[in-house]
């Protein structure tokens, strides 16, 4: 058998450059749409941790003040 010319090894070596290419490429796009879902989830819990802040706030107004709860001797 033959040993392969530098041309051959040259276009193996491309071929499989090609390939792994396609794949980063696939890995890439699917890692930019996790982090589109990621994003879109932390702006979510965010919004609902400002709600819920909102809220708690709100008790927290209706509440008596300290000085109101105690009575004087």
């Amino acid at each position: 058998m033959a040993t392969p010319s530098s041309i051959d090894q040259v276009a193996e070596r491309v071929d499989r450059l090609l390939v792994r290419h396609a794949e980063l490429q696939r890995t890439n796009a699917l890692l930019a749409e996790q982090v589109g879902e990621l994003t879109q989830e932390r702006d979510s819990l965010r919004s609902r941790l400002q709600a819920a802040r909102a809220r708690i706030e709100a008790l927290l107004d209706r509440l008596p003040a300290a000085s109101d709860t105690k009575e004087t001797p």
